[in-house]
């Protein structure tokens, strides 16, 4: 394991990446045409190779997360590692026979993933282009649940772990057996709890509150006060 090194600074004025929720919602139509058609593609890429599998593991920038070397029986068949790492999509790892690219969405446009995950550094943003949502408890840190919870995003340490899979089951599957690529770390217990305020948008149940009251250095108080403050510099208030 290679020891954590700061991130290439992040152009604050940058979009963080597309929304995955928008994104998610042409691709799955693309995707759904384009099994009506044909199907999935016949190319069975296999298992990821060692030395792709080794610069995953050493990727050195923040802590990223997968499931293993298979998920529900598809192999892991690819990972970003650093040649290929961009800051406003983060670092992904993919599972399936049908891996036709690396980015957001790996199945391309013909059969899509049983599971991708993507870990990126959060940069602060709202949660409401999501669209129709879901905010949950996953693993002892705050997440959201949204395309009809195919998709999930959780917040932990410094970083969102966004889990894109097939069916809500798969999902929440993968979310109980996350674990770290490039650091010590097992799938059993709480994963660290985030050092920011996330984003969340709607309701909020109260055993949620309790841990967002309760984050480190007081996060979303400080989130809180801060756009109160911009709000009243602003003439907002």
């Amino acid at each position: 394991m290679t020891p954590m090194i700061d991130a290439p600074a992040i152009d604050p004025v940058r979009p963080r990446r597309a929304r995955p929720a928008a994104r998610a919602a042409a691709t799955l139509a693309g995707l759904c045409a384009a099994l009506a058609l044909g199907g999935c593609g016949t190319s069975q890429p296999g298992p990821i190779s060692a030395s792709e599998l080794a610069e995953a593991q050493t990727f050195p920038y923040f802590r990223v997360y997968w499931v293993g070397p298979s998920f529900d029986g598809q192999p892991l068949a690819a990972a970003d590692g650093l040649k290929s790492y961009d800051p406003g999509v983060g670092d992904g790892v993919y599972y399936g026979d049908c891996v036709q690219g690396k980015g957001l969405f790996g199945g391309g446009s013909s059969c899509p993933l049983p599971l991708q995950v993507t870990t990126v550094i959060y940069v602060r943003h709202s949660n409401s282009s999501f669209g129709a949502q879901r905010n949950l408890l996953l693993r002892g840190v705050p997440a959201t649940a949204y395309n009809g919870g195919r998709a999930l995003e959780i917040y932990s340490g410094r970083v969102a772990i966004d889990i894109f899979s097939d069916t809500p089951a798969h999902a929440l599957q993968a979310a109980a057996q996350l674990r770290p690529l490039n650091a010590p770390g097992s799938a059993s217990g709480d994963l660290p709890l985030p050092v920011y305020c996330p984003g969340l948008w709607g309701p909020i149940e109260a055993r949620l509150a309790r841990v967002l009251d309760g984050l480190p250095g007081h996060a979303c108080q400080q989130a809180t006060a801060e756009e109160a403050y911009i709000k009243q510099v602003n003439g907002r208030a």
